[in-house]
């Protein structure tokens, strides 16, 4: 199965799912969220395929959810609308429609097989949300992965960032929205493994194809395994959370008028002064 935004391969025992948007540097739309979980479901069901690997078209993994795709996602929750007031918020219809994107998302996490990400470029904000499901990330040595939304319009929904990486740099990256370099990354425990970005490709489909030497009925339940142990952890109301938590951050007064300031100083600029005091992201890092 492909879609325009999402590309499905398989070849040699791996099935690659791939971000097609490298003109809008990959960012997710419905299209996309859709396009990787039926891939997910495609790899799950396949007899030849014992790896996933997740990875983006071009030099960016994605750059985070598309601001400007606003109003064209899809909601499975239904209710009888009422004549709301100007700027009156939804709660229940926000909880479902992000909480769709995390079921989605949390496919990776329960596909049966492994799934590998590859991260080069950027991987912003809901980018990280989505990869840091996958089992094991490949970084190019040049990337940089990070929640800048951390500063303000959002919370991660998924909370892998909190799961993967412990208490203190969960707060470190969180509390700040930091970009993370790839030695960094690698360092703290968030990535298995730094390659070159010419070589990233290769080194992580070789690594994707070494499954087809372990049963598959040992990988599922080592996996099984060691994701039960996290859920035993609340990881599943600590996503509940930070999916209400995030429809609450996009609808307080700052989160309007950071978006009201699209049109009046437009979108780079906006980036720009949010990520300015920090110098990254929207702005170059220093030296």
């Amino acid at each position: 199965m492909s879609n325009d935004e999402v590309i499905y391969e398989e070849k040699d025992d791996i099935a690659i799912i791939a971000i097609n948007r490298p003109e809008k540097k990959n960012t997710l739309t419905n299209e996309v969220v859709q396009g990787i979980a039926d891939g997910i479901d495609a790899a799950s069901s396949s007899s030849d395929v014992s790896a996933v690997v997740l990875r983006g078209v071009g030099d960016t993994f994605t750059a985070g959810y598309d601001l400007t795709n606003q109003g064209r996602w899809d909601n499975p929750y239904g209710a009888r609308q009422i004549d709301a007031r100007e700027g009156a918020w939804d709660p229940v219809r926000d909880y479902q429609f992000m909480g769709n994107n995390v079921r989605r998302f949390m496919k990776i996490w329960e596909c049966p097989k492994p799934v590998l990400g590859e991260v080069k470029g950027w991987a912003i904000g809901g980018a990280t949300d989505l990869v840091l499901c996958c089992d094991m990330l490949f970084m190019a040595s040049n990337a940089h992965i990070g929640y800048a939304p951390s500063r303000i319009y959002g919370t991660p929904t998924t909370m892998m960032w909190v799961y993967r990486l412990g208490l203190e740099h969960a707060k470190q990256f969180l509390l700040t929205g930091r970009a993370i370099d790839a030695e960094t990354a690698y360092r703290i425990g968030l990535v298995s493994q730094i390659v070159g970005e010419d070589d990233l490709a290769e080194t992580i489909e070789a690594e994707a194809r070494r499954f087809r030497h372990i049963p598959a009925n040992q990988l599922a339940l080592n996996k099984m395994l060691i994701n039960q142990a996290f859920e035993n952890m609340g990881l599943r109301t600590t996503q509940m959370m930070g999916t209400f938590f995030d429809g609450v951050t996009r609808h307080t007064e700052e989160a309007y008028q950071w978006v009201e300031g699209f049109a009046e100083k437009g979108f780079r600029q906006v980036i720009r002064d949010r990520d300015g005091p920090w110098q990254d992201y929207g702005e170059k890092p220093k030296g």
